[in-house]
């Protein structure tokens, strides 16, 4: 379970916590004893991830024999 630290203790002790998180550590911070947040290590966005997605796009099948208009027939139905 990761440990709770009150929003003022955070705010005073900011610092200190972020070099926690660079280590990999979590904190809940919470106020009047409810959790509000999670103070964790930022995930950056896989770049692999990224390309398996576009190919995967790029691979879907495309839908022939709908034109523009119906296209846009469909896209307003949607809407209602």
């Amino acid at each position: 379970m990761q440990p709770s630290i009150g929003a003022f203790e955070a705010k005073a002790q900011l610092s200190r916590l972020l070099r926690a998180v660079e280590q990999g550590e979590h904190f809940t911070i919470t106020v009047r004893g409810k959790p509000v947040a999670d103070l964790v290590p930022h995930r950056a966005a896989s770049s692999q991830g990224l390309a398996a997605a576009i190919e995967a796009l790029q691979a879907f099948p495309r839908i022939r024999g709908v034109g523009d208009a119906d296209l846009a027939g469909f896209i307003e139905e949607g809407r209602r």
